[in-house]
């Protein structure tokens, strides 16, 4: 046989989690010159493509647009793809080491940080990824319930996925109808109560994690209006100092949207979305065993030594009266069987895509790419960098003969454990059965897709 990524024996090559930087992988390896690599990708549910589907805003279609090069990866016939196939239950190191000689893990960061404060398990305080993945329709969170009957929110968090929940608990029925939000979600947001909604950033408004259109974006809801007070819609000293020195024209975009939002009257709209600045959560208040305030702390902005501003407590303290709280400070990792973890990180131990064990040593044939790798920045094309980093160490160390030595190889192999495994596992084909039911459910009803919620209904369509 011949060498390992020649013609006649191909670099064997799997990947968990079917994600942006699952398959940004499979596009960098697929440009290799002189590599011949056959991927397997793996996820645990029956549908490809992570936080493109089960993340991103449903009024953001034009961002789902990205599964266009995924399926062009897909069809390439040296790629195959798992779906239902779980690592950790269906699937172990043992038998991606028999069967492959390189593993990449690109399985995201799919849960929220915490605040730490008191109060965050009271009933009515949820995660933002919890509401994010209820209106998206994803299985695991299909059956969750949020009180929409309360008139008023607070947002913790001030970057796009905080901007995403506000933005869609202050849209009409008749802009949600336009989207592909879960059809339980369209429902329950057409029944909501919700008034008030406060979006609460720790810093000012140049320190803003939102993108200058999703700062625009909300300029245009058909029924609610914006409010910034003056006072928090002007950068403080400490702020102005660094744009000056380190101009950059998203931050300006941000800051000149606030201060427009600012100067507007209301225009006497059924819903409010006020943006506060420079205030932090210390406590979520409810005597009675739900949500029924918010504890706030004034900060102010100063500039520290690494020349970053950052905010500190001024002691001033106020209460919002609020019934429901979502948290979106931030998101990590969740740690794999067998696979180093850096818990104060929430990602995969490793050095640009390799692996390492505690001792930082590298693990010969183990790499990780995406949020896993690298923590929550970015945005879904930042995932193509980091899966080429990743690819290429890939290729250097296939030359560098460093990999595992699969004992059975062959595609018919691994194909006959996984389905011995999990006889209900879901191939493209049939990925591409579920997206062509849904499609044409959405076009019945006027919209872009209506998603299947559960595994079982997925299933139904392949008549299993």
């Amino acid at each position: 046989m011949g060498e390992i990524g020649g013609v006649d024996n191909p670099l064997r090559v799997g990947i968990i989690g079917s994600g942006p930087a699952g398959f940004y992988t499979v596009s960098n390896f697929f440009k290799q010159k002189g590599v011949n690599v056959e991927l397997d990708m793996f996820d645990r549910l029956p549908t490809p493509f992570g936080l493109v589907r089960a993340g991103v805003a449903p009024d953001h279609q034009k961002d789902k647009s990205v599964t266009r090069a995924y399926d062009k990866s897909a069809s390439n016939p040296n790629f195959r793809f798992y779906g239902n196939v779980a690592y950790g239950t269906d699937l172990h190191m043992d038998d991606l080491k028999r069967h492959y000689h390189q593993i990449i893990f690109a399985t995201g960061a799919p849960v929220d940080r915490d605040l730490g404060i008191p109060g965050e398990d009271l009933t009515g305080s949820h995660s933002a990824t919890e509401f994010v993945a209820w209106y998206n329709g994803h299985p695991d969170f299909a059956d969750r319930k949020f009180d929409l009957s309360q008139e008023s929110v607070a947002v913790v968090g001030i970057g796009n996925v905080a901007m995403d929940v506000a933005r869609i608990l202050c849209k009409t029925h008749e802009e949600l109808l336009e989207t592909d939000i879960a059809d339980y979600a369209l429902e329950a947001l057409k029944q909501s109560k919700v008034k008030n909604v406060y979006l609460l950033g720790r810093r000012g408004p140049a320190q803003a994690a939102f993108t200058p259109q999703e700062i625009k974006e909300v300029g245009a809801l058909l029924d609610a209006d914006i409010e910034v007070s003056p006072e928090e819609a002007s950068p403080d000293a400490a702020s102005l100092r660094s744009i000056q020195a380190n101009p950059d024209k998203n931050v300006e975009r941000n800051v000149a949207a606030i201060a427009d939002y600012s100067a507007r009257a209301l225009a006497g709209k059924r819903r409010l979305l006020t943006f506060r600045f420079l205030v932090s959560p210390t406590e979520i208040m409810g005597p009675n065993g739900r949500v029924e305030a918010i504890r706030l702390m004034k900060n102010e902005g100063y500039q520290a030594d690494d020349g970053s501003v950052r905010a500190r407590a001024t002691g001033v303290e106020e209460e919002l009266k609020v019934g429901l709280v979502f948290r979106s400070v931030g998101y990590r990792g969740v740690a794999l069987p067998e696979v180093p973890f850096n818990e104060s990180w929430g990602t995969i131990r490793n050095e640009h895509g390799r692996v390492q064990s505690v001792d930082g040593e590298n693990l010969p044939g183990v790499y990780t790419a995406g949020w896993i790798k690298r923590g929550p920045s970015g945005v879904i094309g930042t995932n193509k960098t980091c899966a080429s980093e990743t690819v290429n160490c890939m290729v250097e160390d296939l030359a560098a003969g460093v990999h595992f030595n699969p004992v059975e190889a062959a595609p018919a192999s691994s194909e006959a454990m996984i389905r011995a495994r999990q006889p209900k596992v879901v191939t493209y084909a049939d990925w591409k059965k579920i997206d062509q039911a849904e499609l044409a459910n959405g076009e019945e009803a006027g919209r872009p897709r209506v998603k299947f919620t559960t595994i079982d209904d997925m299933l139904a369509v392949l008549g299993r």
